[in-house]
């Protein structure tokens, strides 16, 4: 694998920036990476400490999940280095598996971190305080929109979450395929996106649609 940095940009592009995930436990990358990505946000990677900074210098994430043992420079150091630059305005995200007494928790939030996630940990869990935490990022969307749509669209939108194609939805609510285009449509202007990736995205980063349980 390669020693330098791992950015793997996924297709589905969101309306916030990346979140970086730092962890030198590829598999675990990779089952975070698949969880989130499932649902729409955009993920970097890093091995490293100090390519983490670099990785966050170069593109300023919308959150940081950092695991407290990372090689070169630890995740305490690297809370610091991005705290120095970007403030309190960038949530992170401490993670781990083997500091995971009360002390370390409480030292965690100390140093600098907006939370302390201890593994293994449930998949829903994990999603729902990254939805908490992106929702007071500068670079996430307001969902103030979600309010507006119609009791017909947000069940539309819900299958949509589910993975029900258009000619599914129309036999789940027995309308038409051309009458499920058109509440899509909508949907999507008020959401504010482009395209029914993104309106998933968003209904999941927002709290519109209940996310899948399942372990990671």
């Amino acid at each position: 694998m390669l020693a330098g940095v791992l950015r793997r940009k996924e297709v589905l592009e969101t309306d916030c920036g990346p979140i970086l995930i730092v962890d030198d436990d590829a598999t675990f990358r990779e089952l975070v990476r698949s969880l989130l990505a499932r649902i729409g946000y955009t993920i970097v990677e890093a091995d490293r400490g100090d390519e983490a900074v670099e990785v966050a210098l170069a593109e300023r994430p919308s959150l940081v999940l950092l695991d407290v043992d990372v090689p070169v420079m630890s995740g305490y150091e690297v809370c610091r280095a991005l705290r120095d630059v970007y403030g309190e305005d960038l949530p992170i995200v401490f993670v781990s598996g083997r500091r995971t007494e009360q002390l370390d928790l409480v030292g965690g939030l100390l140093i600098g971190a907006d939370d302390y996630v201890v593994k293994p940990f449930e998949s829903a869990e994990l999603l729902a305080r990254v939805r908490r935490h992106l929702s007071r990022s500068p670079r996430s969307t307001n969902a103030g929109n979600g309010a507006r749509l119609t009791r017909r669209e947000q069940e539309i939108l819900e299958l949509l979450a589910a993975g029900f194609d258009q000619r599914a939805i129309a036999e789940q609510l027995v309308i038409s395929p051309k009458t499920v285009a058109t509440h899509i449509q909508r949907i999507l202007g008020k959401l504010g996106v482009r395209s029914r990736a993104q309106a998933v995205a968003f209904a999941h980063r927002h709290g519109l649609v209940d996310a899948a349980p399942a372990s990671v």
